[in-house]
């Protein structure tokens, strides 16, 4: 997130900074999927968990915050929750379109976490077609270049060329 300037510095800057950060998506993102549980629903959901019961074994979270966070993901259309067709008594939860494009988030998060010690798996993730490891998430320039903290700036979209 670098900026044009190293610090900022004048009253207009953090005036400027400010209306941005009002504006700015990540705390609506946060709030829908930025607490612990909401992560754990998303990785057990990317791994094929669909029912509550299944949810409820594999995290050992608490019925009730279970079930809050399940609605919480379902009204924030990151899960869809329908009657299971095998079963009419029980319900599935599935990853909508919009939850699925979550995945990058929740590998580049798994890898920070490796990378920091944080913990590390034996298992890793593949490519389904040739079975060979996933590149690692990382930010690149239109033309395919990795690039760092530094090599990028925050524009104004207004402004910004095209």
């Amino acid at each position: 997130m670098a900026l044009d300037r190293p610090v900022v510095s004048a009253q207009h800057d953090i005036e400027a900074f400010r209306a941005a950060a009002l504006r700015c998506p990540l705390p609506a993102a946060i709030e829908l999927i930025g607490e612990r549980w909401a992560f754990l629903i998303l990785r057990g959901a990317f791994n094929g968990l669909r029912h509550f019961e299944q949810f409820q074994a594999a995290l050992g979270i608490a019925r009730n915050i279970l079930s809050n966070r399940l609605a919480k993901m379902v009204d924030g259309g990151i899960l869809e929750r329908c009657a299971d067709p095998n079963d009419k008594r029980k319900v599935v939860y599935s990853l909508s379109a919009k939850g699925e494009t979550l995945l990058p988030v929740v590998l580049a998060l798994r890898q920070w976490g490796e990378d920091w010690g944080h913990g590390c798996q034996e298992i890793m993730l593949v490519d389904q077609r040739d079975g060979a490891p996933i590149r690692r998430i990382g930010i690149h320039a239109a033309d395919g270049r990795e690039l760092c903290l530094h090599d990028i700036k925050w524009v104004d979209r207004r402004s910004a060329k095209t």
